[in-house]
């Protein structure tokens, strides 16, 4: 019974390190998104949306950018014209990501 239990222990963790291996190379990247590998804490590569392979325990996924255009909203600020006439500004401002690398 003692070694049934001890080989049925050790099936269970090689099975969760089997497990975790798995887990740790598989990297899932949703759409609109992308994710910055490093290797060895140095820029390697980007993953592009899809499913995408790295080198467990080498390689790392350092960021995730999200690739969608995003809204910035600009506070409301006075501003006085050359003949004295205040004007309340606000503005919005559009960016996106399009180089996922810096």
């Amino acid at each position: 019974m003692d070694a049934y239990v001890m080989t049925l222990s050790f099936w269970i963790i090689a099975a969760l390190v089997v497990f975790v291996f798995i887990k740790s190379t598989i990297q899932i990247v949703p759409q609109q998104h992308a994710a910055v590998v490093e290797r060895l804490g140095k820029f390697d590569r980007t993953l592009s949306p899809g499913l995408g392979f790295t080198v467990p325990f080498l390689e790392k996924v350092a960021y995730r950018h999200s690739l969608k255009e995003m809204v910035l909203d600009i506070a409301s600020q006075v501003c006085i014209t050359r003949d004295n006439t205040q004007l309340k500004v606000d503005g919005v401002l559009y960016y996106q990501v399009t180089d996922p690398r810096c």
